[in-house]
């Protein structure tokens, strides 16, 4: 079809009579294994089309007026077929329980941006979908986005609406930034000053790092641990994964606030840090102590309970960005790199990284981290974000080591979409709808066996500029439907895509997100502040400043 996003592999279409339009007699014809298909088609799809999808009754099928769900493992996993045909209704087959979601997807999609509205639409707004043959699957088994909630919180009802998001764009992969210098968005139960202190601020910067602007009002917030398990079964209804991040050993100024024994004590007064208030590198770091690793223990305990080992196999530690001038200074962190025969502070880093690889791995679990830990030497199974560009992914992948492709040039989301003054508080490079689109995870000089190792790829968010979830829509929308297409759909030949082609199917994919609520950066016209005032943050009167 020529308004599916992201792009299927094939589409037969036959023109003979109007199509299939469900009414209120429609019924769902549920097999084995698709019960959250069939639960989601009634709660999203019934409610946008006022219809009942009731479960089908003995004899419904021959009336040709059903959408029969069914798995079919002779198709690859996540793969899906999606048959319109007269007297026949629809039919979904999926490889397995997603790839039948996936193909509800599309049947959302076929049915018009009205099936995607959150009221019931009136009478005659459906569209008919067109008697058509869809056999699909995806490139990539990880396609994800990663939320930083630790810079900007993010409340639980807004996490599970970008869930809702990203399974619209058939991304499997959620990646939940929940610490960071700025903040610790975990309930810990065992540790509680985590949260008592260490998530909120007294004050956050107001634009970038070099802006001399500030917001004096405390920023804070956490989810409980009930928050995380509704959050985590709320993906997985709708087969994304969870992967939580931990960010250690840097970025962990918040951790040391609420307890100061976690940082190099012996270089720096740890009891007057506070939850920092401002961007960029921070340099306190965790002390290589027993204290630390004991203490991070019982954090990752805590989390495995909430992140079970179906729907988080994975678990991000974090490791960019840790500046080591702390562990020179420090006469502890030096005793521990000769205790432990270790050449520099580098390698300490992979001491550290490695004891949670072990730790994690003895529980069942995959470590990954930022390219960065392959400084010092990557641990055995751990897999890395390759962020830095290519070269770590490149490196990491030909040792025989599994790689997600996120590179800040092509997909970091925070980064400006247009070089033009409208553009709210500036940051980064200029990274366009189309910019993203011609990503390609792949870099060409992979041989086929390290090529394989490419797992998929994701689009960063990082919430330094980004104080509410409006902020979040506009620097997402509608790239992330250009990364979604990325990873999903195959590549017509090495460097080729279709950005024009891409163009005219999201002049319909616009109006989907339109009916759901979404403040994208529109390609033409009003800008979303344009259309209604004061949606990023604060009163505004015509764009925000240029931080």
């Amino acid at each position: 079809m020529d308004n599916l996003v992201p792009a299927p592999v094939r589409v037969g279409r036959n023109d003979q009579g109007t199509g299939f339009l469900p009414d209120h007699s429609t019924t769902l014809l549920a097999g084995p294994g698709t019960g959250t298909t069939e639960r989601w088609l009634r709660s999203a799809l019934g409610a946008s089309l006022g219809l009942p999808l009731a479960p089908a009754r003995p004899g419904d099928e021959a009336t040709g007026n059903t959408v029969e769900l069914r798995v079919d493992p002779a198709l690859a996993p996540e793969a899906y077929q999606l048959t319109v045909a007269p007297g026949t209704g629809v039919r979904i087959t999926g490889g397995d329980p997603a790839g039948v979601f996936w193909g509800a997807q599309t049947l959302r999609q076929l049915l018009g941006p009205e099936a995607f509205r959150r009221a019931p639409v009136a009478s005659g707004q459906v569209r008919p979908v067109p008697f058509l043959e869809i056999e699909d699957a995806p490139r990539f088994g990880w396609r994800g986005m990663m939320l930083d909630v630790a810079r900007h919180f993010m409340r639980k009802d807004d996490v599970l609406r970008y869930l809702d998001l990203l399974a619209a764009h058939k991304l499997n992969v959620f990646h939940f930034h929940l610490t960071d210098d700025q903040g610790w968005r975990v309930e810990i139960k065992r540790h509680p000053r985590l949260t008592e202190t260490a998530s909120w601020r007294a004050r956050s910067k107001y634009g970038h790092r070099a802006s001399e602007l500030w917001d004096e009002t405390p920023h804070g917030g956490f989810y409980t641990q009930d928050d995380i398990r509704e959050i985590v079964a709320y993906a997985a209804a709708r087969h994304i994964r969870v992967v939580p991040e931990i960010d250690i050993p840097g970025h962990s100024q918040a951790a040391i606030s609420a307890y100061p024994e976690l940082g190099n004590t012996d270089v720096i007064d740890t009891s007057t840090l506070s939850v920092w208030d401002t961007w960029g590198i921070n340099p306190n770091v965790l002390a290589p102590t027993d204290t630390t690793l004991r203490f991070f223990e019982g954090v990752f305990e805590e989390l495995l309970e909430l992140f079970p080992a179906d729907t988080s196999p994975f678990i991000h530690i974090g490791g960019d960005e840790c500046l080591k001038d702390q562990w020179k200074a420090s006469p502890a962190a030096q005793a521990r790199i000769a205790e432990l025969g270790l050449r520099d502070e580098d390698e300490l880093q992979s001491w550290f990284i490695r004891h949670f690889d072990t730790w994690l791995t003895a529980r069942g679990r995959r470590l990954i981290g930022w390219d960065e830990i392959l400084e010092g030497g990557l641990a055995e199974g751990a897999a890395i974000s390759s962020w830095r560009g290519y070269a770590g992914g490149v490196a990491a992948a030909e040792a025989g080591h599994d790689v997600v492709m996120c590179p800040e040039q092509q997909v970091y989301l925070d980064h400006r979409q247009d070089g033009g003054p409208d553009e709210p508080m500036p940051i980064g490079y200029v990274r366009t709808l189309e910019d993203v689109y011609r990503f390609e995870p792949v870099p060409p000089q992979l041989s086929e066996e390290a090529a394989a190792h490419v797992i998929g790829t994701q689009a960063n968010v990082w919430t330094e500029v980004m104080q509410n979830r409006a902020r979040v829509d506009y620097q997402v929308f509608p790239r992330l439907a250009a990364l979604a297409e990325v990873a999903w759909s195959p590549l017509p030949a090495p460097g080729e895509r279709d950005f024009a082609g891409f163009e005219r199917r999201m002049s319909e994919h616009y109006a989907r997100l339109d009916a759901l609520g979404v403040d994208y950066r529109p390609p033409g016209g009003p800008l979303p502040w344009q259309r209604r005032p004061g949606i990023l943050g604060r009163p505004i009167e015509g764009p925000p400043p240029n931080v």
